[in-house]
Order: structure tokens, then sequence, then C-alpha cells
């Protein structure tokens, strides 16, 4: 199984970002200058508020005099909010992230600025779109995470097999939100990883486990896992888990192989209100200081500068294992995903 770090088309991908480099610069004087003339930006996030966006706001404002005004939604929202302000002509949105949020609305023409920070050159290609709309703020390993209080210590499950044992029967539970973060997600890292006829077996037998399938994000999922509800929840965040459990609440991430890997991302809107303190907002997010925001607030940090607070969150392709999808893939494959996962689950 190739890393899940790999470089993808890694010439090519890397001439691409850094043809950028011209236009892409980071924050000189005249953009501070310009953007603090525009005195605020406002962000259309899926980040939790308390944990990151409020930390990254008083810096930023402090560091550069610049009001962040925020919007909190998980994709779907920020996605639909962003096409009816475009459609209606009535813009708001300066910079806004996500998952998969920017394929979706690269698709419509004129809504993603092609514009990347100069950070970028230090990145894997991987981490930043080869056509300049978009790059990495942090990584998100989906696993599986338990109740320490209702899974005992090596009774965990180690592998997706042992899911298929009666004892977790209707004990098990995962979001249905339209997200690579949900059921519908890990039922893609199955099929990619067993192949259709092999994979499409075991997701049947998982089936008649009675996986409770929830309405909410997978964060709320791992909630209501700690809250004794349910002893495992599948498809959630490990950041997530390992943040919790610091917390003292009684749960711990499983890294069980291979482990679906998605960049969380930041993009500019092209109408922005305020294009200046937009791209001053997103050159800080992946600059080492914005960084530093994302690790300290549990986040795997995507600039390579940057390392984890704890480094065997991400998957090391020796023990544990992990398989890297980027926005595009997520936006291709996530309709078939969901198509399975609804036939066999819902």
């Amino acid at each position: 199984m190739k890393p899940f770090y790999r470089y993808f088309g890694c010439a090519t991908a890397l001439a691409t970002i850094l043809s950028f480099g011209a236009s892409a610069l980071a924050a000189t004087p005249e953009l501070i200058e310009a953007a603090k003339k525009e005195g605020q930006v406002t962000w259309y996030t899926t980040q939790i508020v308390n944990q990151l966006v409020v930390p990254v706001q008083k810096v930023f404002e402090k560091k550069y005099g610049v009001k962040i005004n925020y919007v909190r939604g998980n994709t779907g929202d920020v996605v639909l909010r962003v096409l009816n302000e475009f459609k209606a002509g009535r813009i708001e949105c300066d910079v806004f992230d996500g998952l998969s949020t920017v394929a979706t609305l690269v698709r419509e023409p004129g809504v993603v600025l092609k514009w990347v920070p100069d950070e970028a050159k230090n990145y894997p290609p991987e981490r930043v779109d080869p056509e300049g709309y978009w790059i990495a703020t942090y990584l998100a390993v989906s696993v599986p995470g338990v109740n320490t209080n209702m899974v005992p210590a090596g009774q965990e499950p180690k592998s997706w097999e042992d899911l298929l044992d009666p004892k977790w029967k209707g004990k098990i539970a995962w979001s249905i939100s339209n997200s690579s973060t949900s059921g519908a997600g890990f039922v893609g890292t199955v099929l990619d990883t067993y192949g259709q006829e092999k994979g499409l077996d075991y997701l049947r037998k998982l089936g008649k486990q009675q996986i409770v399938n929830i309405p909410v994000a997978s964060r709320q999922v791992l909630d209501q896992v700690i809250a004794g509800e349910y002893a495992i929840a599948l498809q959630i965040s490990n950041h997530h888990a390992w943040i919790s459990a610091k917390q003292g609440a009684p749960v711990k991430w499983l890294p069980i192989s291979p482990a679906q890997v998605n960049s969380g991302n930041v993009s500019v809107s092209a109408k922005a209100p305020h294009p200046n303190a937009a791209k001053l907002l997103a050159d800080f997010l992946v600059s080492p200081e914005g960084q530093e925001i994302y690790r300290d607030s549990g986040y795997i940090p995507a600039n390579p500068k940057v390392v984890a607070l704890d480094p065997t969150l991400v998957p090391d392709d020796k023990n544990f294992i992990g398989k890297f999808y980027t926005p595009e893939k997520l936006d291709v494959e996530l309709p078939k995903w969901e198509k399975v996962f609804n036939e066999i689950f819902k």
C-alpha cells in the first residue's frame, strides 16, 4: 500500500504550485496595509468555534487589527450559503474552509479565487491544489473511537473484522451527514481497500450489526459515545478523541488500518467583499504561526514545519496506515459511497 503522504504527480504538481508564487506572496506590508483599510474579514468555517476559531480570532485581530466575523456551519451549510449568496449577487463570504467544500464550489465558475499563499511552496504537493483553489490547514484522520468505561482495555476491536463480533451488535454508531467523516466515508475506505466484491461482502456483514445512524456531525457522535450512549463510534477524527481524552473523558481512538486521511482546506472567495483581508487571513491560517494555533488546539497541522502535539495521530504507514483523499477525490467518490451506504445501512 502506498504511503498516505505520497506525492501525486510530484514534478507537475510542484511546478504548478510554484507558478502561483508571483501572485501569491506572503503577508507583505502592502497586503497588510490594504487589509487594515478594509478592517474586517468574514470567515465561513466548519471548525469548532471555541476550540479553534476563537483562538485564531484573538491572535489575528491583535496582530493585524483586522476584525474576524465568522459563521459556523457543517460542509453542506457552508456550500449552500456561499452558492445562494453568489446567485443572489449579495456576497458576504471572504474566506471559507472544509474537507470537500471547495470541490463543490469550484464547479460554479467565478465562486472561488484561484490563489494560494506563498507558504504553499513549503507544502507537500498533495496538500495544495495544483489548480490553485485551496491549500490544506489540517489533516483529519478517520478511525473508530471507543468509550473506555464500556470497552475494557485489551478488548477493543483491532481490525475491521473485529467489528463483526456479535457482542458489538447495536452498540456501534456513526454519522449520516453528507461528509467523508460519516458512514459513507467508512464505506469508501472499505471499498477502496478490499475492492468492490470483497468490500460489499464485508459491508453486508457489517450491516447485520445494526449500526445506529445519527444525523449529526461525527464530533457529536463521539460526544454521545463519551456520554455512554454507545460503545463505539466509527469514522471519527482521531484528534477529536485525543483532545477529549486529554480533558479526562473516557474515550480513546483506535489505530485500525487503513484510516481515511483528508485535509481540511481554506479558500478565498473570488468576489470577496474584503479581498485583501481574505488573503491575509488565508495566509495566516497556513503560516507557521497560524498552524501553531491548530496544533495547540489539538488539530494535526498540514504545514510540515509544525508537528502535531501527539505525532502518533499521523499514520506512519508501518503500524498505522493511512489512505489520503483530496477534496476532488471526495467530490467524485462520495456520492457513489452514499449510494452503497443507503442500500446497506438505511
